[in-house]
């Protein structure tokens, strides 16, 4: 484990901070604006799956896929992005088969795989249940975006497309 990070993100997080629209958006794009690359990271699949959800929200919220793809760079340019390796993705699934997690709660313990790889401080869900039934041993560091120290937050950009300093 070469990297470290106070912060990691979950994809709900960095979701609601691109969507004003989503619930938690004003805390999350808060948390995600005073991130920096030396302090915060993502999974290397969050990025897909925010392309995937920005480019497919209902109720014209729907981003075209070149500003789906804006954000995810924004976002890729603002946090650390930890790739698994194939090994992590095998032992990260033999676990969860062998603690009976199944479904899609696979990717939760995928993304706390990588927290793990940066021995994250703090890992900002807004699935913090989810997040803590499969990692119990973490659940001290599992929380929602607003429950972190005060963070300051410098102005927005007009070129920036979801309020990055």
């Amino acid at each position: 484990m070469s990297e470290s990070a106070r912060e990691f993100f979950d994809t709900s997080v960095l979701i609601a901070a691109c969507s004003p629209e989503q619930p938690g958006h004003e805390e999350s794009r808060r948390l995600l604006a005073a991130a920096t690359r030396g302090t915060s990271a993502c999974g290397a699949h969050t990025l897909a799956e925010i392309y995937a959800v920005m480019s497919r929200l209902p109720g014209g919220r729907r981003q075209r896929p070149e500003l789906a793809e804006r954000l995810v760079s924004q976002i890729a340019d603002k946090v650390s992005v930890v790739p698994l390796t194939a090994e992590e993705y095998r032992d990260t699934i033999g676990s969860a088969a062998r603690s009976g997690v199944a479904g899609g709660t696979i990717y939760d313990g995928l993304l706390l795989t990588c927290a793990r790889k940066v021995d994250a401080d703090r890992i900002y869900t807004w699935n913090v249940r989810h997040f803590q039934m499969v990692a119990p041993d973490l659940a001290g560091r599992i929380a929602e975006p607003g429950q972190q120290d005060s963070l300051g937050v410098d102005h927005e950009s007009d070129e920036d497309l979801i309020g990055f300093p």
